[in-house]
């Protein structure tokens, strides 16, 4: 980039940017010692990750004019973390990304009860999920970091042993890779996503409304008042979730809408088209364009559904003490469709003994080469 710094420069004045310190993000818990990790590239980009919750803490992405900035929602310390709005910020989510109706699904004739942990349903993997769990992390290079654990049978509700592998790169393409692997020794669904917030301005430089949202998607699942899946798919044609042409995400966001009121705003899976798929069978499945700063995102994934959640309930200080209002950030999580276990129609998410679990998310960065 041109930048005239070094690279290990460069990351102390990032991290000095977004306010961390490394000793804010060592503890011991469960046994296990927290700490921090980076991940960073030729062009200057870096993502800092602590091993508490495989969580991306910061990630640094130039402007079309080459100045960097920190555009994932956080906080500068690791026991923010711990509870409220913000414990799934940055986060991986296992063993089931969503939500699955009332806590319970019926798999082989037996009826599993999870831990329920919003409005009488199951969501992100229970009380303790995969978030709040202190990962065996492995720095294999400058761009490449991998995690590993065993989620226990009977954890949160879920039958099975499930060991899983999570690996994070971060190429000279400026693509930023989760791979995740899994394998089970008893049937039992997995469905496991990452969430970070994203706001293309920066954390906590105002709202997303005016960032430029792309979904391939013909299709979503509508929800009922509780954010459940009703188990059919609507089109998206003449509604406020045709994002098929590229529109603001504030535009449409305050029609009166019942799915739009029901969430407050966006907070739907998306069915992707997977008509055309890369060589490597990923398909396209959105893109997020900021027409100041000129950053973009683009999403590939091979998974059936993309969840788009508008960032609705925030309200709260995070690093460097900014304010994260109401729809500050935006989260693009690729993942099976919410509630499956209970919706045979749907993408199945049971895994079985013989079988391995894989799952790919590519979040690609770049600047606009022209005005929008």
């Amino acid at each position: 980039m041109g930048l005239g710094i070094s690279q290990t420069e460069l990351i102390q004045i990032q991290r000095k940017l977004s306010n961390l310190s490394s000793k804010d993000f060592e503890l011991t818990i469960d046994g296990k010692n927290t700490q921090l990790f980076t991940l960073k590239n030729k062009n200057g980009l870096n993502a800092v990750f602590s091993n508490y919750g495989q969580r991306i803490i910061s990630l640094h992405v130039p402007d079309k004019q080459g100045n960097f900035d920190d555009i994932v929602l956080g906080f500068s310390s690791l026991p923010e973390y711990f509870d409220g709005p913000g414990k799934y910020f940055g986060a991986v989510i296992g063993r089931y990304g969503n939500r699955i109706a009332q806590g319970e699904f019926t798999l082989n004739g037996t009826t599993h009860r999870l831990t329920k942990n919003k409005g009488g349903n199951h969501l992100h993997g229970g009380k303790n999920g995969f978030g709040s769990v202190v990962w065996d992390a492995t720095q294999v290079s400058e761009g490449e970091i991998h995690f590993s654990g065993v989620s226990p049978d009977g954890e949160e509700g879920y039958p099975g042993n499930l060991f899983c592998e999570v690996t994070y790169k971060l190429n000279d393409t400026n693509e930023l890779i989760i791979e995740y692997k899994a394998k089970t020794d008893k049937a039992t669904p997995v469905n496991l996503t990452h969430h970070s917030y994203f706001n293309l301005k920066g954390a906590g430089n105002g709202t997303v409304d005016r960032h430029i949202l792309h979904i391939n998607a013909n299709s979503f699942t509508p929800v009922d008042q509780h954010i459940i899946p009703t188990g059919s798919l609507e089109s998206v044609q003449g509604t406020p979730f045709d994002f098929l042409e590229p529109k603001p995400i504030g535009r449409d966001i305050k029609t009166r809408n019942e799915q739009l009121e029901f969430g407050n705003g966006y907070d739907h899976n998306f069915v992707l088209d997977t008509s055309s798929k890369r060589d490597d069978d990923l398909i396209f499945a959105a893109k997020v364009v900021e027409p100041e700063s000129g950053r973009t995102m683009e999403v590939y994934t091979n998974e059936p559904g993309i969840q788009f959640y508008s960032g609705n309930y925030l309200g709260i200080k995070g690093k460097k003490r900014k304010y994260y209002e109401d729809r500050g950030a935006f989260c693009l999580e690729t993942q099976h469709f919410p509630d499956s276990p209970n919706n045979l129609n749907f993408p199945s998410t049971i895994l079985q003994p013989d079988e391995v679990y894989k799952s790919t998310c590519i979040y690609r960065f770049g600047v606009l080469t022209e005005e929008v």
